[in-house]
């Protein structure tokens, strides 16, 4: 393998990237005085790839909740599962499925070679059968039903339902109830061969182990494979949301709110430059320094969990704000008023620069973090960038750029999401 070195001369780090012949990426950062080590072996197969390319190159539906559902069943095998391998080696193992990706990791301060052994080999060898299958299925159901109980689940994914028509995000990660009884052993299996491809992975380790040592072991464990990475489909949406106003009601004690403003993409993701500019532009606003803020908080119509996001991903990028509120309609008014207000007037540069400094500065404490550290890497490397991109697109950002994101934020392409109280 033909490993490339990546410093931050102002961090002092230094990240060993190398391309296996099976098509797997790894990067590894060792951190001197570090006693413990975070490895993560990542799957570009989330919970929004609902479609795959079959035989004769046509996406092909698939169930929602699959790639949840794979993650459940991949720690078993015919002996011990992956969980009861790690506990002889003393590491703390998991594993979850977001919109764009499966992670399986683990952490740990002794044995760190023979854990990374363990993770990439019960990752790689798939074990279903049809009754293990149909068990997972009732654990899933139960899972789902919890999470329909939770409010700030809810209303995220209601929000999500609201501004989009068709895009998968809009369905719970773990699927529904109707789609996971159409999983069964073989379409697992058909789905692993598509998407566990190590040219569609990644294996990102951060702290006390040898770059070398990581290289070897990849080496020695990794099967070989016909390098392909797996295809997502891109259906453009229209930028007007299916309703403007969604709400449940569940037993809660205040009404929530989330309010978001859907952007009209032309191409599948926005850049890393404008990410980082949206979310400035959301501290600047309505962070908790900001006038906004002060103003909702003193009126009593917020509390100290009002926050916002940019949330993106393939195929999806909306704005959202939200919390706690006595009245989500009065709130959400305000804030439009106060989005159309910086639009005019243009943003405060003494907000900007805070709010550039801040995130700068989260950025950088993230690689004391041997956890955040492998996340970011392997986020990175899945959006197409390399190590340490976020701080260089960080640094470079100028108002005018964040100005320009604030005015791609249209009203018309808004809905609010609300939960209120059972009467």
């Amino acid at each position: 393998m033909k490993i490339k070195q990546l410093t931050n001369e102002k961090l002092g780090e230094t990240v060993f990237c190398a391309r296996h012949s099976s098509g797997l990426e790894i990067r590894v950062m060792p951190k001197a005085g570090y006693s413990s080590a975070y490895a993560v072996f990542g799957v570009k197969y989330g919970s929004i790839d609902t479609a795959v390319k079959n035989d004769n190159g046509e996406f092909e539906m698939i169930p929602e909740g699959t790639a949840h559902f794979l993650e459940h069943k991949l720690f078993e095998s015919e002996d011990l599962n992956a969980f009861e391998r790690f506990a002889k080696t003393g590491a703390s193992a998991n594993a979850y499925t977001s919109f764009e990706k499966t992670a399986y990791l683990f952490k740990g301060s002794e044995n760190i070679a023979e854990s990374l052994e363990i993770l990439l080999d019960f990752v790689q060898n798939p074990y279903f059968t049809q009754q293990t299958v149909e068990k997972e299925q009732g654990i899933i159901g139960q899972e789902i039903r919890m999470y329909q109980d939770l409010p700030d689940w809810q209303v995220m994914f209601n929000l999500l339902k609201a501004l989009y028509a068709s895009h998968p995000v809009r369905i719970d990660i773990a699927g529904t109830q109707e789609s996971i009884a159409k999983i069964d052993a073989d379409l697992l299996y058909r789905l692993y061969k598509n998407f566990y491809n190590p040219a569609n992975m990644v294996l990102c380790v951060v702290g006390a182990i040898e770059p070398q040592e990581v290289f070897d072991i990849v080496d020695r464990c990794i099967k070989t494979a016909d390098a392909k990475p797996a295809e997502r489909k891109f259906e453009k949406e229209s930028v007007k949301p299916v309703q403007d106003y969604i709400e449940e009601k569940l037993s809660v004690a205040q009404k929530q709110f989330l309010l978001g403003f859907k952007e009209d993409l032309s191409e599948p993701l926005i850049s890393l430059e404008d990410e980082i500019a949206s979310e400035i532009v959301l501290e600047a606003l309505c962070g908790k320094s900001s006038p906004l803020f002060k103003r909702l908080l003193d009126e009593g119509l917020i509390d100290m969990g009002f926050g916002s996001e940019m949330f993106n991903g393939f195929g999806f990028s909306c704005v959202m704000i939200g919390g706690t509120s006595a009245d989500p309609e009065k709130t959400s008014d305000i804030i439009k008023a106060e989005i159309r207000k910086a639009q005019t007037e243009g943003i405060d540069l003494a907000a900007f620069e805070r709010a550039k400094r801040k995130f700068y500065g989260r950025y950088v404490m993230c690689y004391n973090d041997i956890d955040d550290t492998a996340n970011m890497l392997m986020n990175l490397y899945f959006n197409d960038y390399e190590p340490f991109a976020e701080l260089e697109a960080c640094k470079k950002l100028t108002i005018e750029k964040v100005q320009e994101r604030l005015n791609a934020i249209k009203e018309d392409s808004c809905a609010l999401s609300v939960i209120s109280p059972i009467s």
